[in-house]
């Protein structure tokens, strides 16, 4: 009876263990998913403040522009044509410009959390 109670103790002590193991695991993966988003969400308004101060520097570089060559719709036509030609030099280099450093840096956020609490 004796070793019935100790296997019986011992069956709530690996229970108990599991249960701390699978908080730790969900709590590990909700750190990480949360400084993902977080690094996400940073990207998404860096972004947007950057497009509001490059459209705004096209208005300006047009406006000037069209005022040296006396002809505003040509200050415009030809800031526009810059843009095109810098989106098509962007869109050509897509992978290496974008999709892999944003992989890299999600990646990176993921497995510092997960190095940092190895450490501890």
């Amino acid at each position: 009876m004796e070793d019935f109670a100790k296997v019986e103790n011992l069956v709530d002590h690996v229970k108990d263990y599991m249960h701390v193991r699978v908080d730790e695991a969900r709590l590990g993966i909700a750190e990480r998913s949360s400084g993902a988003v977080a690094f996400l969400a940073a990207g998404v308004a860096v972004t947007g403040i950057f497009t509001l101060c490059f459209t705004f520097i096209g208005i300006g570089a047009a406006l000037l522009i069209g005022r040296v060559l006396d002809d505003l719709v040509s200050g415009f036509l030809i800031v526009a044509a810059f843009q095109f030609l810098l989106g098509l030099i962007i869109w050509r280099a897509r992978q290496r410009l974008i999709r892999i450093p944003i992989m890299n840096a999600i990646l990176q956020q993921l497995l510092s959390n997960k190095t940092n609490d190895e450490d501890n």
